[in-house]
């Protein structure tokens, strides 16, 4: 029997907030030292999100039973049982009394501008959470967290027979570029998007090709390339994953998640692996389709059905 596959990352909430005008009518740019500027919004949305849950709750859709391995504040109880019922265990999360759950408040106008705020919140004591003490567990996913965090969870991984699923992405401009190549010469499988491959093979001199040959011998390099799709790399071959297209594209944020959330299941399914890129592709989709990024929704025989149909088999 395959084990489990555990996720660590942020939790969050994020709190939406839609300016009906533009940010460029009402800051002057030659008074942006004296900068005091309030917006009146018509919309407010308060919705589930971070790297961690995002990418546990699809898996969880797509039948796995992730174990959800962050920090997590006072606030958590509502979030947390809507992911328990979605599937996720959520035993392992480190819950702080005394903080809320990390926060963001992004603020956008007509231009698709944005003003963002982030509170870390519990996250900032996301080194409490120990991925070395669980049992069973067979892939280990390390995505955007605190900073400190990653450095520990990395090391942590290090001491386990689990493989290491490592997607730094927005957080590798926080990260040494001694821990960054530490967590890419430790991972098995590697996920970004072809931005921050070009970020990491600044930081660390490791480009694709590189880190596709490294060791372990069957690493994947996953580039994701938004509409374009992905390519899957490997020692031996380079993969072509074409994008599904939406019924409608709602909005792209967290789709990189649900790409890591259908990439891995497919693995640890036993998939060969353009199956399994196909089935990253489609996850991805369904985020896309809807606002927010656990608002899609799927049985594991819906997502069959599709994945069939746009894989022509």
């Amino acid at each position: 029997m395959p084990g489990t596959i555990a996720i660590s990352g942020s939790v969050a909430y994020d709190t939406i907030m839609v300016f009906p005008g533009r940010f460029s009518e009402h800051i002057l740019p030659e008074k942006t030292h004296l900068l005091n500027v309030s917006f009146l919004v018509d919309r407010l949305e308060k919705r589930r999100g971070g790297t961690a849950a995002n990418i546990a709750y699809t898996l969880a859709l797509l039948g796995e039973r992730p174990l959800l391995c962050a920090a997590v504040g006072h606030d958590f109880g509502d979030y947390g049982e809507a992911l328990r019922e979605a599937g996720v265990d959520i035993s392992a999360a480190y819950v702080c009394d005394d903080l809320a759950t990390a926060t963001c408040f992004i603020t956008t106008d007509l231009d698709d501008n944005q003003i963002t705020a982030f509170y870390p919140g519990a996250m900032a004591r996301a080194t409490a959470v120990d991925l070395g003490r669980h049992e069973n567990v067979e892939y280990v996913t390390i995505a955007p967290d605190a900073p400190d965090a990653m450095v520990a969870h990395i090391e942590q991984v290090a001491t386990t027979n689990a493989k290491l699923i490592f997607a730094p992405a927005q957080q590798i401009p926080a990260l040494d570029d001694a821990v960054l190549r530490r967590g890419l010469e430790a991972a098995w499988l590697i996920i970004g998007n072809d931005y921050e491959f070009e970020m990491l093979q600044h930081r660390t001199g490791l480009d694709v090709d590189a880190l596709r040959r490294g060791r372990p011998k069957d690493r994947v390099v996953a580039v994701t390339r938004g509409a374009k799709g992905s390519l899957l790399h490997t020692a031996d071959d380079i993969y072509e994953i074409p994008a599904v297209a939406p019924s409608q594209l709602v909005d792209p944020t967290g789709a990189g998640d649900a790409y890591i959330a259908g990439l891995t299941a497919g693995l640890h399914a036993g998939r060969p692996l353009p199956e399994a890129g196909r089935m990253a592709a489609l996850a991805a989709t369904y985020v896309v389709e809807h606002n927010g990024t656990q608002e899609h929704s799927f049985t594991p025989q819906e997502f069959a059905q599709r994945l069939a149909a746009v894989s022509g088999v």
